[in-house]
C-alpha cells in the first residue's frame, strides 16, 4: 500500500468518524447554546440545569440515530476488512 493511499483510508476515516459523530455532537451544540442563552436571559446560573436537558436530548438522539451509525460503521469496517483480505 502506497502512501497516496495510506492517505486517502485516512480521510475516508475522518469523514467517517465526522458522520458518525456530527449529528450528536451538533445536538449537544445547540442544546447547550439554547440553555446558555436562556440561563443567561433569565440570571439562573444553575449547573445541572445546563447539564440534565443536554445529557436527556443527547441520549433520545442517540437512540434515534443509533441504526444509522451502526450501518455506517459497519460498512466502513466490511470496507477495510476486505482491503486487508485483498492486500496479499
Amino acid at each position: 500500500m502506497d502512501f497516496d493511499a495510506n492517505i486517502e483510508q485516512l480521510q475516508i476515516a475522518y469523514w467517517k468518524i465526522l458522520m458518525t459523530a456530527g449529528p450528536v455532537l451538533g445536538v449537544a451544540l445547540a442544546v447547550g447554546l439554547s440553555v446558555g442563552i436562556i440561563q443567561a436571559a433569565t440570571s439562573i446560573n444553575e449547573a445541572t440545569l445546563s447539564f440534565v436537558p443536554k445529557l436527556a436530548i443527547v441520549l433520545v438522539t442517540m437512540g434515534l440515530a443509533s441504526g444509522f451509525m451502526l450501518t455506517t460503521l459497519a460498512d466502513y469496517f466490511i470496507d477495510i476488512f476486505d482491503m486487508v483480505a485483498r492486500m496479499r
